[in-house]
Parts: structure tokens; sequence; C-alpha cells
């Protein structure tokens, strides 16, 4: 029995030998890994808040605190140049000298987000480019792409398709010769809704590059009661997980840039608006620009970096309203009396009108000459149709009746929209005028009914939607589960 006991004791022991084992070995793999991602990172110099690549050298203090030399000059320096004796005050009983670990908990606290990753050596950059030729998609793959998400717009798409890829193959090949390849910055111009965010949203998500989104009613000169121009380019530096040189590659959309056009009849300071296309000039034309890490303004506190906005490619889009009665004035400058003159209503009723726009009709709206030459793609959105609307319904990937069919399929609910349905959605969109901002809305209105009732009787199968249902002059047509669906 005494035998058993020992050898039972023998076992616990060795088991709580390995168990020490591969806690230690886990621990030490953890400290591993915590060190190689501390070691990604730039250090930050404690006083100033600059990251090493801007202050150089740091110097190493217990407690991982960093200082770079310029701060502990100054302080060497203010030190030096003091009046009073510092031997008496380092003598005096009630003078305490700073504990460098009670600073430790205080240096912890630089979040990651305000931390900067190191850039690659150069040799290391020449082993693995991060683009090259063959990995840039041809203008037809990116918009077969496109296809699958963005029903429609096929001129929009097309230009936007060879835009991208003349751009990534300027960032691959770079200068290697006398020849060097300008930007392809674009305007996007399109009423509301027709599609201008989506588009770039599904580009960058297809590139698998880092996209910043930013809004242009938000900007002000020098950041003039809101945020500074370069607060764009911080917003692409986050969403490359503050890798500077993957920024360097990203895409920035500003949107709503219609709304920073030259004020007229205004006589006070215009902050928001031909102060903000000039500020802007510098950025799209590519120029190195001193960012914010983590915050999007400046100050003491935040760690600086610079960014080179010289492969960054920026997309403009705007629902520029009013530019429709710009283009119908020009054209209908033509008309004069007489049997062959131009009608004034002939371009009243034209649903593509903006399709006409030429660079003086942007211009006239309020966009500077400069900040239209740095934007060299123009090209417009069509306002969506009953067709198209109907097409948005059903067709695309992520089509908002197939994330519907899903919820209930969930519930073990088929559900089922009939055509006469659809059209009737689409119309209802129609009179809205948002866009396809529209459908949602309205699906969400009538289908609360039915995602509120159907999961309190399980004997439910199917619901199809009928159009009568949308007009509220009647209900769907709901099927027990082993009944089976009638033909018609």
């Amino acid at each position: 029995m005494s035998r058993q006991k020992d050898d039972l004791d023998l076992i616990e022991e060795n088991e709580i030998e390995d168990t020490t084992e591969n806690n230690s070995e886990d621990t030490h793999e953890e400290k591993k890994e915590q060190k190689n991602e501390e070691n990604e990172y730039e250090e930050i110099c404690f006083l100033c808040r600059r990251p090493e690549s801007k202050a150089g050298k740091m110097i190493s203090l217990p407690n991982d605190i960093h200082i770079c030399s310029d701060c502990m000059q100054k302080a060497f320096d203010s030190m030096n140049n003091a009046s009073f004796p510092y031997s008496d005050l380092l003598n005096s009983s009630n003078i305490q000298m700073m504990n460098l670990s009670d600073l430790s908990d205080l240096t912890n606290q630089i979040p990651k987000r305000q931390k900067v990753k190191k850039k690659k050596p150069k040799e290391e950059e020449k082993k693995e480019p991060n683009f090259d030729l063959h990995s840039i998609p041809a203008p037809h793959k990116i918009k077969a792409s496109l296809d699958h998400y963005v029903i429609g717009q096929e001129h929009a798409k097309k230009v936007i398709s060879v835009a991208v890829y003349n751009h990534y193959k300027r960032v691959a090949t770079g200068t290697q010769d006398e020849i060097e390849i300008e930007k392809s910055n674009m305007l996007m111009i399109g009423p509301t809704g027709s599609g201008k965010t989506y588009l770039v949203k599904t580009l960058a998500k297809l590139l698998d590059v880092p996209l910043a989104i930013a809004d242009a009613t938000s900007l002000t000169e020098a950041g003039y009661i809101g945020d500074d121009i370069e607060s764009v380019v911080s917003k692409l530096l986050a969403a490359a997980d503050n890798d500077v040189e993957k920024a360097e590659r990203g895409i920035i959309f500003i949107d709503e840039i219609d709304k920073i056009a030259k004020k007229k009849n205004t006589n006070q300071r215009d902050v928001s608006g031909e102060a903000v296309q000039q500020g802007m000039l510098k950025l799209l034309e590519g120029a190195e620009i001193e960012v914010p890490v983590g915050a999007t303004s400046k100050n003491a506190m935040v760690p600086m970096v610079t960014v080179n906005t010289k492969n960054i490619l920026f997309i403009c889009g705007g629902a520029f309203p009013g530019l429709e009665d710009i283009i119908k004035e020009r054209l209908n400058k033509q008309a004069a009396i007489g049997f062959r003159a131009d009608l004034k209503d002939k371009y009243d009723n034209d649903p593509n009108i903006l399709e006409k726009v030429t660079l003086d009709d942007i211009r006239t709206f309020g966009m500077i000459p400069e900040f239209i030459g740095r934007l060299p793609i123009v090209f417009t959105l069509q306002g969506l149709t009953k067709e198209m609307l109907v097409k948005i319904l059903k067709e695309p990937k992520n089509a908002i009746l197939k994330q519907y069919q899903k919820l209930l399929a969930l519930d073990e609910v088929k559900l089922e929209f009939d055509d006469e349905a659809l059209a009737a959605i689409a119309e209802k969109a129609l009179e809205r005028k948002t866009g396809a901002r529209a459908l949602r809305a309205i699906i969400e209105e009538f289908m609360l009914d039915i995602m509120y009732e159907i999961p309190k009787d399980d004997n439910i199968g199917r619901v199809v939607i009928t159009r009568d249902y949308i007009e509220h002059t009647g209900g769907p047509v709901i099927t027990m589960r082993g009944v089976p669906a009638l033909e018609g």
C-alpha cells in the first residue's frame, strides 16, 4: 500500500515539474514575442515625444525610459546656466532625488496607436519588394471584380480601373529612367447615393491597400476651428497601422469635395473654402508632410512623423449640387431666335446632363484652377434609374435582399420577393431622391413587422413579399411548413 502511495507521489511530482517547465517555456515565448513586437516600433523620447527617426539615437535610462540627445543637452545646459548652487541643494535634507522607477508607469502609458513602426533597411526592401508589376491586376480584372459589387456605372468603373492600374505601375517602377510618370489623381462627380464612396471602398478592399476616407466639410485652414488639412494623411497612417511605408502606397478618398468651393459674395475670411483648396495643393502634388501619430491635431504630447504623399493616390468625390444649372447655362448660350435655333428647355429634362461637364464649369462652381489641375482625371457617375435600383436590390454579392434572406434562413424560413414588389421598392426609392441609400430605409420599414412576427410561429416555412404589401394595400403571402407552394 505504501509503495503505491510513493508511486503516486512520484507521478504527481513529475506532473508538477512538467507543468512548471511548460509554463516557463510559455512565459519565455511570450516575452520573446513581446520583445520582437517592441522591436518593430521606434523608441519615443519621454520629454519631446519625437520618434527615433526624427530625434536620432536615444539615450536609454533604467525602467525603459528613452531621452533624445537634444533634450538631454537642454537639461545639462539649463543646469550649467543656473545661478544657484546645486551642491547645496543636493546636500539639503529637504530635497529628494527623482526616482526613475516612478516614471516607468508613465512610459508604459504611451498607447500603441501613437507608436511608429520602424522603416525597413534599404537592402531588405530590395530583397522583398512590396509591389511588383506582376502583382498588379490588369484593368479588366479590376473592373470584373468591381462588377460583382457595383451595379451599372460602366464608364466610371472603366476609368477608375485604368487610373489605379497606371498609378500602381508608377509606384512599382519608381524612377527607373528619366521619364517620370505623373500622378493620376481623380475627381468623381455624381448625384447623392450613386455609389461614389462604395466604389472606392470596394476598390481598396480588392487591392488590399490602406484606405482613408475623409470628409472635406470638417477641414479648415491650419485647423481653424475644425481639423487641419494634414489630418487626412493621419487617418491613412492609422489605417496602415502606423507603417509609414505602407501608408505611402495607400489611397485617400476625400468626400464632399464640393463643400470647399469658394464662397461667393463674402467679405469674411474663407477658412473652409478656397483656403482649404490652397492648403491641399501640396498634398495632391506630392510633398513631405509632418503628421501626428495617433491623433488628428498637432500638440506637444503627440509624436510626429514625416509622410511623403508622392505615391499616395487621391480620389475626390462630390455631388456638386447646382452644377447642372451651370452646365445648362453654358449650353443654352447657343440658343437664338430662328427656326434652327436650340430651344431654351432642351436640356431641362436631360438625365445625363452631368456627362457634359467641362473644367470651366467646375471652375465656375468655385474650385480654383490650381486645384483642378492637380486632379487630371475627371469622370461622372450616372443617376440611378428604376432598372438599376432593381439590380442593386438583388444582384451584388452582398445585396440587401440576400442579407435579409440569410437572416430569415437562420430561422429556417425562406424569404422571396416577386418582381412587382422589387419594382415598387425601386419606384419608392426614386421618389425620395437619395439614390441607393433609400432602398435600405424602405426595406427596413416593411420588414419590421415580418422580422418581429415570424419568430413567434415555428410553423412558418416561406414568406413572399408582394407589391400589395409594399404599397400597404395587402399582406405578404405566408406558407406553412409541409404545404406545397402554389404555382402562378
